[in-house]
């Protein structure tokens, strides 16, 4: 399987290429096509795709990791 996973900024996540789509419990989500947008908002009316929603509250959260968020128990910087 290959796939390209592209993040948005300030939007979804858009999934190409050929993949599979599980729930947590590992049953499959039938995508339909073979290219969706992820939300990545949490408020989508259509979860786990994307319907728009995080335009309507300015959802931010940028394109990459340049930085990742400090987790617990990992060393700082000095």
């Amino acid at each position: 399987m290959t796939s390209i996973i592209t993040p948005y900024e300030d939007g979804p996540l858009i999934v190409r290429g050929d993949f599979e789509l599980r729930t947590p419990e590992g049953e499959p989500i039938d995508a339909a096509r073979d290219t969706i947008a992820l939300c990545r908002c949490g408020r989508s009316a259509d979860k786990p795709f994307c319907d728009g929603t995080h335009k309507t509250f300015r959802f931010k959260a940028g394109t990459g990791r340049d930085h990742p968020p400090a987790r617990p128990g990992d060393p700082q910087d000095a």
